[in-house]
Protein backbone atom coordinates (compact mmCIF):
# COMPACT_ATOMS: atom_id res chain seq x y z
CA UNK A 1 0.00 0.00 0.00
CA UNK A 2 1.14 3.48 -0.73
CA UNK A 3 -0.05 6.98 -1.37
CA UNK A 4 -2.80 7.53 -3.97
CA UNK A 5 -4.14 4.00 -4.15
CA UNK A 6 -7.53 3.36 -5.81
CA UNK A 7 -9.90 3.51 -2.83
CA UNK A 8 -12.53 1.02 -4.03
CA UNK A 9 -9.93 -1.47 -5.22
CA UNK A 10 -8.57 -1.78 -1.70
CA UNK A 11 -11.64 -1.37 0.48
CA UNK A 12 -14.17 -3.47 -1.46
CA UNK A 13 -11.93 -6.59 -1.52
CA UNK A 14 -10.79 -5.98 2.06
CA UNK A 15 -14.36 -5.91 3.36
CA UNK A 16 -15.45 -8.87 1.20
CA UNK A 17 -12.50 -10.96 2.39
CA UNK A 18 -13.16 -10.11 6.03
CA UNK A 19 -16.83 -10.94 5.48
CA UNK A 20 -15.72 -14.32 4.09
CA UNK A 21 -13.72 -14.99 7.25
CA UNK A 22 -10.23 -13.98 6.14
CA UNK A 23 -7.71 -12.02 8.14
CA UNK A 24 -6.61 -9.02 6.09
CA UNK A 25 -3.36 -7.11 6.58
CA UNK A 26 -2.28 -3.97 4.75
CA UNK A 27 1.45 -3.65 4.12
CA UNK A 28 3.13 -0.38 3.20
CA UNK A 29 6.62 1.09 3.13
CA UNK A 30 6.23 1.73 6.87
CA UNK A 31 4.02 0.05 9.49
CA UNK A 32 1.42 2.30 11.10
CA UNK A 33 1.66 4.89 8.32
CA UNK A 34 -1.44 6.59 6.91
CA UNK A 35 -1.82 6.49 3.12
CA UNK A 36 -4.51 8.41 1.25
CA UNK A 37 -6.49 7.00 -1.64
CA UNK A 38 -7.23 8.86 -4.87
CA UNK A 39 -10.58 9.86 -3.40
CA UNK A 40 -9.00 10.79 -0.08
CA UNK A 41 -10.03 7.77 1.96
CA UNK A 42 -7.19 6.98 4.38
CA UNK A 43 -5.72 3.57 5.10
CA UNK A 44 -3.23 2.82 7.87
CA UNK A 45 -0.75 0.05 7.12
CA UNK A 46 -0.57 -2.84 9.55
CA UNK A 47 2.88 -4.00 8.48
CA UNK A 48 6.02 -2.79 6.74
CA UNK A 49 6.59 -4.48 3.38
CA UNK A 50 10.11 -5.47 4.39
CA UNK A 51 8.68 -7.47 7.33
CA UNK A 52 6.36 -9.51 5.08
CA UNK A 53 7.20 -13.01 3.91
CA UNK A 54 5.04 -14.96 1.48
CA UNK A 55 4.97 -18.07 3.68
CA UNK A 56 3.08 -16.08 6.36
CA UNK A 57 0.12 -15.23 4.11
CA UNK A 58 -2.41 -17.08 1.95
CA UNK A 59 -2.64 -14.54 -0.86
CA UNK A 60 -1.64 -11.12 -2.14
CA UNK A 61 -3.95 -8.31 -3.29
CA UNK A 62 -2.53 -5.49 -5.42
CA UNK A 63 -5.03 -2.64 -5.89
CA UNK A 64 -4.59 0.00 -8.55
CA UNK A 65 -4.34 3.76 -8.54
CA UNK A 66 -1.07 5.65 -8.86
CA UNK A 67 0.47 3.74 -5.95
CA UNK A 68 1.61 0.70 -8.01
CA UNK A 69 3.77 2.90 -10.24
CA UNK A 70 5.84 3.93 -7.22
CA UNK A 71 5.90 0.57 -5.42
CA UNK A 72 6.98 -1.30 -8.56
CA UNK A 73 10.38 0.37 -8.15
CA UNK A 74 10.93 -1.12 -4.68
CA UNK A 75 13.04 -4.31 -4.81
CA UNK A 76 11.42 -5.59 -1.57
CA UNK A 77 7.97 -5.36 -3.16
CA UNK A 78 9.12 -7.17 -6.29
CA UNK A 79 10.80 -9.94 -4.30
CA UNK A 80 7.67 -10.44 -2.21
CA UNK A 81 5.60 -10.86 -5.39
CA UNK A 82 8.17 -13.30 -6.80
CA UNK A 83 8.03 -15.29 -3.55
CA UNK A 84 4.22 -15.51 -3.72
CA UNK A 85 4.51 -16.62 -7.34
CA UNK A 86 7.17 -19.25 -6.59
CA UNK A 87 4.95 -20.63 -3.81
CA UNK A 88 1.97 -20.71 -6.21
CA UNK A 89 -0.02 -18.54 -3.78
CA UNK A 90 -2.89 -16.41 -5.14
CA UNK A 91 -1.84 -13.04 -6.54
CA UNK A 92 -4.77 -10.74 -7.32
CA UNK A 93 -4.20 -7.50 -9.24
CA UNK A 94 -6.80 -5.04 -10.44
CA UNK A 95 -6.57 -2.10 -12.83
CA UNK A 96 -3.09 -0.52 -12.61
CA UNK A 97 -2.15 -3.00 -9.87
CA UNK A 98 -0.84 -5.19 -12.70
CA UNK A 99 2.21 -2.94 -12.93
CA UNK A 100 3.69 -4.61 -9.85
CA UNK A 101 3.54 -8.23 -11.13
CA UNK A 102 4.80 -6.92 -14.49
CA UNK A 103 7.89 -5.42 -12.85
CA UNK A 104 8.35 -8.55 -10.72
CA UNK A 105 8.50 -10.57 -13.95
CA UNK A 106 5.76 -13.03 -13.00
CA UNK A 107 3.30 -12.46 -15.86
CA UNK A 108 5.23 -14.03 -18.77
CA UNK A 109 2.87 -16.54 -20.42
CA UNK A 110 0.06 -15.81 -17.94
CA UNK A 111 -3.46 -14.91 -19.11
CA UNK A 112 -4.40 -11.59 -17.46
CA UNK A 113 -6.50 -8.48 -17.81
CA UNK A 114 -6.00 -4.99 -16.47
CA UNK A 115 -6.75 -1.36 -17.12
CA UNK A 116 -6.71 -0.56 -20.84
CA UNK A 117 -4.01 1.96 -19.90
CA UNK A 118 -1.55 -0.84 -19.08
CA UNK A 119 -2.53 -3.28 -21.84
CA UNK A 120 0.68 -2.56 -23.78
CA UNK A 121 2.76 -3.03 -20.61
CA UNK A 122 1.09 -6.39 -19.96
CA UNK A 123 1.65 -7.58 -23.53
CA UNK A 124 5.24 -6.32 -23.58
CA UNK A 125 5.87 -8.23 -20.32
CA UNK A 126 4.84 -11.44 -22.09
CA UNK A 127 1.35 -11.71 -20.60
CA UNK A 128 -1.59 -12.91 -22.68
CA UNK A 129 -4.08 -10.05 -22.45
CA UNK A 130 -7.82 -10.72 -22.35
CA UNK A 131 -10.43 -7.98 -22.19
CA UNK A 132 -12.72 -9.54 -19.57
CA UNK A 133 -14.10 -8.53 -16.18
CA UNK A 134 -11.93 -11.15 -14.50
CA UNK A 135 -9.26 -13.56 -15.71
CA UNK A 136 -8.02 -16.47 -13.60
CA UNK A 137 -4.91 -18.33 -14.71
CA UNK A 138 -3.52 -20.72 -12.13
CA UNK A 139 -2.87 -18.69 -9.00
CA UNK A 140 -3.26 -15.32 -10.78
CA UNK A 141 -6.51 -13.32 -10.66
CA UNK A 142 -6.85 -10.02 -12.51
CA UNK A 143 -9.53 -7.46 -13.35
CA UNK A 144 -9.78 -4.21 -15.27
CA UNK A 145 -11.53 -1.60 -13.13
CA UNK A 146 -13.71 -0.95 -10.06
CA UNK A 147 -16.86 -2.04 -11.93
CA UNK A 148 -15.33 -5.54 -12.09
CA UNK A 149 -14.90 -5.84 -8.32
CA UNK A 150 -17.83 -8.24 -7.70
CA UNK A 151 -16.43 -10.81 -10.19
CA UNK A 152 -12.86 -10.14 -9.06
CA UNK A 153 -13.62 -10.72 -5.38
CA UNK A 154 -15.75 -13.80 -6.02
CA UNK A 155 -12.88 -15.45 -7.93
CA UNK A 156 -10.15 -14.33 -5.52
CA UNK A 157 -12.10 -15.65 -2.52
CA UNK A 158 -12.73 -18.96 -4.32
CA UNK A 159 -9.03 -19.29 -5.14
CA UNK A 160 -8.05 -18.56 -1.54
CA UNK A 161 -10.55 -21.17 -0.31
CA UNK A 162 -9.43 -23.85 -2.80
CA UNK A 163 -5.98 -22.89 -4.15
CA UNK A 164 -5.49 -26.18 -6.01
CA UNK A 165 -8.44 -25.70 -8.38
Amino acid sequence: MGEIYEDLELWYPKLRLIEAGAEFFVAGPKAGEKYNGKLGYPCVSDLAIEACEAHSFDGLLVPGGFMPDKLRRDPKVLQLVRDFDAAQKPIAAICHGGWIPISAGVYRGVRVTGSPGIKDDLVNAGAIFEDASVVVDGHHVSSRRPDDLPDFCRHFIALLACPNL
